[in-house]
């Protein structure tokens, strides 16, 4: 009995690969990745534009509660230990951000430790998507903070003035593109609940900081979450990160003269 395997897609082997390439394949990666995100609107189907619709009437909820959240978070503010909002402010900067991201990637890069890169990616690509959406949408939007204390429904579109840039949240969209990229690493829930947990603290700390309402966060969640999965799908199924394909075996029984033999092709 003999068996022939083929095998339809080529897997990058990365000890044939230099470094300059494999950085070159993770440029064109991060950058397709952000272009596939931003174009995918286009080739929604019903269930997108389902899941659109409740992340805008969400965000209008949220809306309706602002100023109550607003003076319950304000209560509990003063029994929050400094170290907490401090740590919510810097994991949510941005040269923070793309420093330990981009060191995650360096050290996957140089150390061609493929899970690493693939997740450095995944990071930098994501984190740059979002980020460019809420510099364009809080300018264009103009909504100005809860410290500003002129209300949840002021708005001064395209103003240059920071008190005006409350709406969508940086800080959140940044550290919570970060912790749900990483917990996507991992299977077991109670490490992903505690990577979860930890990129939480940035939103609430921003909502303590009368930095921004309720309803900047909680958009802010979705755009998060929908750039990572958006961008993750796309590694996954149009790059190749070491991945072998799942596509079934199809076997086919071959019989001959003084022969029999299975050949397996996937």
């Amino acid at each position: 009995m003999s068996s022939t395997y083929s095998q339809d897609s080529i897997l990058i082997k990365e000890n044939t690969l230099s470094t300059w390439e494999l950085l070159k394949y993770d440029g064109v990666s991060a950058f397709n990745g952000l272009t596939t995100t931003y174009t995918r609107p286009l080739q929604w189907k019903k269930d997108d534009f389902i899941t659109a619709g409740a992340i805008v009437l969400g965000t209008g909820a949220l809306y309706l509660i602002d100023d109550d959240a607003k003076k319950w978070f304000g209560t509990q503010e003063k029994n929050v230990p400094d170290v907490i909002k401090e740590f919510g402010w810097y994991f949510g900067n941005p040269q923070n951000v793309y420093a330990a991201h981009g060191a995650l990637y360096l050290y996957g890069l140089f150390t061609k430790n493929e899970k690493i890169r693939k997740t450095g990616v995944l990071l930098l690509s994501a984190v740059s998507t979002a980020g460019l959406i809420q510099t364009i949408s809080k300018t264009a939007t103009g909504r100005s903070r809860p410290g500003n204390n002129e209300g949840k429904g002021k708005f001064k579109p395209f103003s240059k003035e920071g008190v005006y840039h409350s709406f969508p949240s940086g800080h959140t969209i940044l550290s919570v593109t970060t912790a749900y990229a990483i917990a996507k690493q991992f299977d077991n829930p109670f490490v992903k609940a505690g990577i979860y947990g930890v990129g939480m603290i940035t939103p609430l700390s921003r909502i303590w900081a009368g930095a921004h309402w309720l309803s900047d966060v909680g958009l802010s969640i979705a755009i998060s979450v929908l750039v990572v999965e958006t961008i993750d799908t796309y590694l996954n199924e149009e790059r190749d990160y070491g991945k072998k394909p799942q596509n079934k075996i199809s076997w086919k029984l071959n019989v001959g003269l003084g022969q029999v033999g299975i050949t397996g092709s996937f």
